[in-house]
């Protein structure tokens, strides 16, 4: 004697369900979803019966769409409330404290300008003040690309060296570095 397919499937719930529901609560640790997995894992086996008509291992066909249900939960992009992170204690930290120090050491650097020789002072003053390119200086200068590059350059670790004398608090009043090294 055969079933109809509504009492097929209502014995596969009762004999299934509790089974259903440990393995789906054991796999997504949220019982309120697991239960909803379970709930559309029935859902999908009434559209197969009633699109087929038959399943020969109903337990297997269950756990067989409940899997599928999961790795798809899986796959799925959770998005997360920033509202619902802040009611759990999240705090937004921004930390501009590296850029803070790298401003003050920017300036601190420019300071240092007016202790270069002239011709490292005029380069660098017109790259990092100025932000020109070197095209810019080069036509402002009346020297090669290369040139202006090279004095930016030797400027540069000139400037490096005075940031770290003035750093260390060696002082070395008034005096310009001219050397050309």
């Amino acid at each position: 004697m055969k079933k109809n397919k509504s009492e097929t499937l209502s014995h596969a719930h009762g004999e299934h369900e509790k089974a259903l529901l440990r393995h789906s609560y054991y796999k997504v640790n949220n019982r309120e979803l697991a239960n909803d997995l379970v709930q559309i894992t029935f859902l999908k086996a009434w559209e197969y019966l009633i699109k087929h008509g038959e399943i020969n291992s109903m337990r297997a066909f269950l756990f067989h769409l409940l899997n599928n249900l999961i790795i798809d939960e899986y796959r799925k992009k959770k998005t997360v409330s920033l509202d619902a992170m802040t009611e759990d204690g999240f705090q937004i930290a921004v930390d501009d404290s590296e850029r803070l120090f790298n401003m003050i050491d920017g300036r601190a650097a420019i300071m240092l300008i007016p202790k270069l020789s002239k011709k490292y002072q005029n380069v660098i003053s017109m790259r990092y003040v100025d932000n020109l390119s070197l095209e810019e200086i080069a036509f402002k200068t009346n020297q090669s690309r290369n040139t202006v590059s090279v004095q930016i350059h030797r400027g540069v670790v000139k400037l490096a060296i005075l940031f770290q004398i003035e750093n260390s608090g060696t002082s070395f009043a008034n005096s310009k570095i001219d050397s050309d090294a």
